[in-house]
């Protein structure tokens, strides 16, 4: 899928692999897998969540490596500016994801199971009571494949247009209130209701990449993991692919932003 706005348009962009892109992976990938290899793994042993994980600077330079750029990174910029990059997250998922953590209900393992533990970033859960408060305000969400996968090997997954649901949801949630109160507001209810909107109206879409590939997410979209399927092969360091999902400084260009 291409053109320019596209990615406006339907909350996602798969970019093609251009060597910009292939030239960062292969200088960052062996960093990006030192820094997780020991890490922790939920759902029994087949997903590293790797937060925070890349030591890169502000521009996605990994040591004597490249700055991060091409295509995905220039239509980001076109929307909100160059923002400085967080570390990025090394998500890495293993054959059998996802399995069952002892503390994990019936009800949550089922959810990842058949809704590919679907979510809005940002809107994090709080609390005993998983209460959802708008804590992150990112610009967009930009992932770059590290390794080679089959396209069953735990895809990245998407909901089709579903950020114009969560929009529109949220921008009746959020009126009469100042954005500088947005955080405390407690949007539970709000997003549980749009997220079933989503599974009922949105076409949900596989996204696998390959490494030179950049996928780049409206900060509004749903999105998840499909289980890893039957006999799908990925690199033996698993699939993994590097997250960058910058926060704005105004909150209120969360909702401005096209």
């Amino acid at each position: 899928m291409s053109g320019p706005g596209t990615w406006l348009n339907a909350g996602w962009q798969v970019f093609d692999a251009e060597p910009a892109v292939a030239d960062w992976v292969a200088a960052t990938q062996p960093a990006a897998l030192a820094a997780v290899r020991d890490a922790p793994v939920r759902h029994g042993g087949t997903w590293c969540v790797g937060l925070d994980a890349l030591a890169n600077d502000a521009a996605g330079r990994v040591g004597a490596g490249p700055p991060l750029s091409g295509a995905a990174r220039d239509a980001a910029t076109a929307l909100a500016g160059r923002l400085p990059l967080h570390r990025a997250q090394v998500s890495v998922t293993y054959p059998g994801y996802p399995g069952r953590d002892p503390e994990e209900s019936d009800a949550a393992h089922r959810f990842r199971l058949n809704r590919d533990a679907a979510h809005l970033d940002g809107v994090l859960p709080e609390g005993p009571a998983r209460r959802r408060h708008l804590r992150e305000p990112h610009a967009w969400i930009l992932g770059l494949a590290l390794t080679e996968a089959d396209a069953g090997a735990a895809p990245l997954v998407v909901w089709d247009g579903s950020h114009r649901l969560i929009r529109a949801a949220f921008a009746a949630a959020l009126q009469g209130h100042d954005p500088a109160d947005w955080g405390n507001l407690d949007l539970t209810q709000a997003y549980g209701r749009v997220r079933a909107e989503v599974f009922a109206r949105c076409r949900r879409i596989a996204l696998p990449l390959r490494p030179g590939q950049a996928v780049l997410l409206h900060r509004m979209a749903i999105h998840g993991v499909a289980p890893w399927q039957a006999g799908a092969r990925s690199d033996p360091a698993g699939r993994a692919i590097a997250y960058f999902r910058p926060c704005l400084d105004d909150p209120a260009d969360w909702m401005r932003l096209a």
